[in-house]
């Protein structure tokens, strides 16, 4: 396995061909072992991961906290290849309640301060809000990011879950990284007119939701108990007929995976992969056995005849239930 580098976009850095989502390292997806998400962060920068990817809300600052203390940690090489991404904007309240997103300027150098203190670090690499606060234009959420830019305390700018026309005034502010945004075999909406939009102007995309929250990962069962604190207990995807409708979808992939003698994981990743050199997956692994099986997607080559037949088992559209409960849906832009 060799990790390669992928462009961040025309004004971002290179990075691994493979991202590291932290969130479930903290939140979302029920009880996480420290010790283990610290080994995982550290498995993923032996091994060249330089993306990690996370958000000041994920925990209330835990994650943030995590990743500092793993990055302390780490060999000084290992440090120093890290490139963090982090999400700011979403408030929450201290029961864990969801009080909707604040993109004001003043905010946002706000957030951003607690953020350096929590990660221990001087700079944040990709600083972006999590979603657009509709009271806020997204030229004053930007401005104040690239005033962050000019002062050192930022790098690069990024975006997470807009649309195309929000992209393009966001890209006439200032120069933008890369969006951040679902993306997968069961999750492709982006292909009508935010890839176009993105590939148009020289930006990224930071591919989240690969395995669309262990949906597709091969290892979920309709049996499962989720407990009360798992966000997919609620998620349309994960209920009912959906789920099983869903889960024929993976077992489909899965007769397409074993004929290439790889995971089903593995080849929902290698598929994120083939769709272009500027879409960067990445993945939520919380174990370091999850994550060494997301690094064989890299070693997956996928050739035409593999491509049209995932295409048929798991065709565009295919999936069954929104890929968030309608009170988030609304907070997103198509």
């Amino acid at each position: 396995m060799t990790m390669h580098t992928r462009p961040l976009g025309t004004t971002g850095p290179q990075v691994s061909a493979l991202g590291l989502g932290c969130m479930g390292m903290s939140a979302l997806y029920g009880e996480a072992d420290r010790a283990e998400s610290i080994a995982t962060l550290h498995a993923a920068l032996e091994a060249g991961v330089t993306l990690l990817d996370t958000g000041d809300f994920y925990g209330m600052g835990h994650n943030e906290m995590l990743i500092g203390e793993a990055l302390r940690a780490a060999p000084a090489a290992r440090r120093e290849q890290a490139l963090v991404s982090v999400k700011f904007g979403a408030l929450r309240g201290p029961d864990g309640s969801w009080l909707g997103y604040d993109g004001r300027p003043a905010a946002v150098k706000n957030f951003a301060a607690h953020s350096l203190q929590r990660l221990g670090v001087d700079h944040i690499d990709v600083y972006r809000i999590a979603r657009l606060d509709p009271d806020v234009p997204i030229e004053e959420t930007v401005g104040a990011i690239a005033e962050l830019v000019e002062k050192g305390y930022v790098r690069h700018i990024g975006l997470s879950e807009v649309g195309a026309g929000t992209i393009r005034r966001a890209a006439a502010t200032a120069p933008i990284s890369d969006l951040q945004i679902e993306y997968s075999l069961i999750s492709r909406g982006i292909e009508d007119e935010i890839l176009p939009t993105t590939r148009e102007l020289g930006i990224g995309i930071t591919a989240y939701g690969v395995l669309s929250r262990g949906l597709i990962s091969g290892h979920f069962t309709a049996d499962r108990q989720l407990g009360a604190g798992d966000f997919r207990a609620m998620s349309p995807r994960f209920q009912g007929d959906n789920l099983r409708h869903n889960l024929n979808l993976v077992e489909a992939l899965r007769k397409i995976a074993e004929q290439k003698g790889v995971s089903v994981a593995q080849i929902a990743i290698a598929w994120v992969l083939s769709r272009g050199e500027d879409i960067v997956p990445l993945v939520g692994a919380r174990r370091r056995d999850r994550f060494t099986e997301a690094l064989g997607a890299l070693d997956v080559t996928l050739e035409p005849a593999d491509l049209a037949a995932i295409e048929e088992a798991v065709p565009a559209g295919a999936a069954a239930g929104d890929r968030y409960p309608a009170a988030q849906m609304a907070h997103l832009e198509s």
